[in-house]
Formats: C-alpha cells, structure tokens, sequence
C-alpha cells in the first residue's frame, strides 16, 4: 500500500492491447458520460462562501449549493458535448475508446438529448433559484465550452487559458450568488492554479502520445485546422488522438509548468499575505497549497501518473491530505481565531 513517506517507482508498462470495453445499461452509461467524478472542479463556487465568512448564513448556503448544481449540470452537458465532437479520435485512443460514446454504449441522439436537457437544467436552476446574474454565468460557461469542444481545444496555449477562464468563472459565480466580493488576487491565483493543472494535463497527455505507437505520416497539420467528424479509416497509421499535442512539444511543456508553479505560489502568498478579512494569518493554509503542489508535481514527473486531474485530487493520498488540511486551516483562522 502506497504511504506518504515511502514511495515505489512505477510498475514497467507492458504494451498490450487493451480488453474490450464491458458492456453498460443505457442509464450507467449515460452517468458515466457525464463525468461526476470532475464535478470536485464545481466546489470553487463555494470559494466565495468561504472567504466571505458566510457559512454560518443559511440563505447563502443554499444560493452556493444551487449555484454548485447548476454548474454540475452544465459542466456534464459540455462533457457530452466534446465527447460526442471527439468520438471519432476517442476510438483510436486505447483509453478513451472505452468512454461511453465512443463504445457505442451509449447512443448518439440520447447523448444530444441529454446534454440539451442537462443545459436547460443547469441555466433553469440558477435563474429560478439564485439570480438572473449567475445564470449569466452559467450560460456563459456552456457557450465557451462549445467554442471550446468546436475550436479552441484545436488553439495551442489558448485551449489551456480557455480552460482556465473556466475555472475563474465558477469563483466569480459563487461570488456573486452569496454577494460576495472576490479580491483580485483570489481570481489571479485561481488563474496561474488552473494553468499549473491545464499544462500540467498537457504533459501527460503528450508522454501518452509518445508512448504509443508512431504514426505512419510524419506531416504536422496546421494548428488550426478542421478535422472532419469522421478521420480517414485510410490513415490507418495515424494514432493522433488530440491533434492539438503536435504543437506542444515537452521542453515547452517542462518551461510553461516551471514558470506557472512559480506564478501560483507567489500570487497565493500575496493573497495570503493580503487576505480582505483576517490579513496575513491565512498564510497557515500556505504549508498545504505548498505540499498539494509539490505532489501534483512528483506524481506527474516522478511516477509518471496518468489519471485525469479528478482522479489524482480524489484519490491520491497526499493530495487528499494537502485538501482535507488546507480545508481545516482555512476554517480554523476564518471562523474559529478571527
């Protein structure tokens, strides 16, 4: 068993081809397709809460809560969305294959349908039980997520800022519906935070590439260009399963994650340092952030971990410690020594 202290290295990976995928009831893999393991990104809405000292006020409790659904639901039509956009690469992919669209277990027309039910819900909820404001909010979250799946993911660098204005949304959100105040150095921080896992996801994702087998072409597309919704069954070689990869290349990957661990740090301290209600005694969160970003680091260079960004947050048991611990401090100097 894994402990904090004393680490294995990696098991050697034998290339095998992957099992086929089990088969799943429609309901199982229509839950599945909406990833409510990446709803944890959701819980920035309550940043606002939190900062605010306003968990002791039950209206903005349920606000917060509401606003949090909202932004569940949306989220897992946007990931319906980009999967039914990326099932023809997902189907070469030895991982992403086996995602629910791709298999075929869940169908095409259920899958349009439940992401425009699931789009109704998110922007309904919000408007109906918090504001017309953080339904905005909500809106805006799925129209740049289109732009995202459709575009922007094709961008290189942009299709990682655009995930981090994701991120900043969802602060900015939980903000507003506890009428809240978020400072500029909480939103900046949330930024070069997002960026830190954005690239850092980048980077795994290229080591998988280059694990697998190389392409027959060795032609770098465009940056930009259109795929067609179904690729060539005649490139057979081709094992491009994110065409945006070609154009990062890992010593680009290795400098950007460098110089934006170094801007969240920083940028965290300063707000530590300059918190709007208790001043520099948030800095006792600081020792978490610190040791929450280290791992991260250790996990993806060290052991080369290739989960998704939910699963090393959730799982992992130092990355679970840095939470449940920056959680508790955080609590402690905001609402028990202020």
């Amino acid at each position: 068993m894994e402990t904090l202290t004393e680490e294995r290295p990696p098991a050697p990976r034998v290339a095998e081809s992957p099992p086929a995928p089990a088969a799943r009831s429609t309901p199982v893999a229509l839950l599945v397709a909406m990833r409510p393991s990446e709803w944890i990104k959701n819980l920035l809405v309550f940043a606002g809460l939190l900062f605010s000292q306003k968990l002791d006020q039950s209206p903005q409790v349920v606000d917060a809560a509401v606003t949090f659904v909202a932004f569940c639901a949306i989220s897992s039509a946007g990931y319906l969305f980009n999967d039914l956009c990326d099932a023809p690469f997902d189907r070469r992919h030895p991982e992403k294959r086996r995602r629910p669209i791709a298999s075929g277990a869940l169908a095409t027309p259920l899958a349009w349908g439940s992401a425009a039910v699931l789009t109704v819900i998110g922007v309904g909820v919000a408007l109906a039980a918090v504001s017309a404001e953080v339904a905005g909010f909500v809106a805006l979250y799925g129209v740049i997520t289109v732009a995202y799946s459709l575009v922007i993911k094709r961008l290189v660098i942009l299709d990682v800022m655009t995930i981090a204005s994701l991120f900043i949304l969802r602060v900015v959100a939980g903000a507003v519906a506890v009428e809240a105040h978020a400072s500029q150095w909480l939103l900046l921080c949330t930024a070069m935070l997002a960026l830190f896992l954005g690239f850092t996801k980048r980077r795994q994702e290229a080591m998988s590439e280059e694990s697998m087998p190389a392409a027959s072409s060795s032609v770098r597309e465009p940056e930009a260009t259109v795929h067609p919704a179904e690729p060539d069954a005649g490139a057979a070689g081709s094992q491009v399963t994110r065409p945006v990869l070609e154009h990062y290349s890992l010593p680009f990957l290795d400098q950007t994650v460098a110089m934006v661990t170094a801007a969240a740090i920083m940028s965290y301290a300063i707000y530590a340092v300059n918190s709007p209600l208790i001043g520099s005694r948030m800095l006792a969160t600081a020792p978490s952030v610190l040791y929450g970003i280290f791992r991260y680091l250790y996990l993806i260079y060290d052991r080369q971990d290739t989960r998704s960004t939910a699963a090393i947050l959730t799982r992992d048991p130092g990355m679970i410690f840095a939470g449940v611990t920056w959680v508790g401090a955080a609590l402690a100097m905001l609402y028990v020594f202020d």
